[in-house]
């Protein structure tokens, strides 16, 4: 993934072992993307802040929070 501009409208969220990166827009809250604790080379990106992504054909997968751990 490469950032084209709007780094400096981001801010950072970590917790507990301070691995994982949760990215957040200053102005509005929305999550656009982080780094996971297990895989920290790769995103995860919330294809909704895409312009021009088409969601139809992408695979949902549900999940329990409680699960997760």
């Amino acid at each position: 993934m490469r950032l084209i501009k709007g780094e400096d409208n981001l801010t950072e969220y970590q917790f507990h072992t301070h691995t994982a990166r949760h990215f957040f827009c200053k102005t509005c809250g929305i999550y656009p993307f982080h780094r996971k604790r297990v895989s920290p080379d790769f995103f995860g990106i919330n294809v909704y802040c895409l312009e021009g992504f088409e969601i139809e054909g992408i695979p949902v997968r549900a999940t329990v929070g409680a699960g997760m751990a």
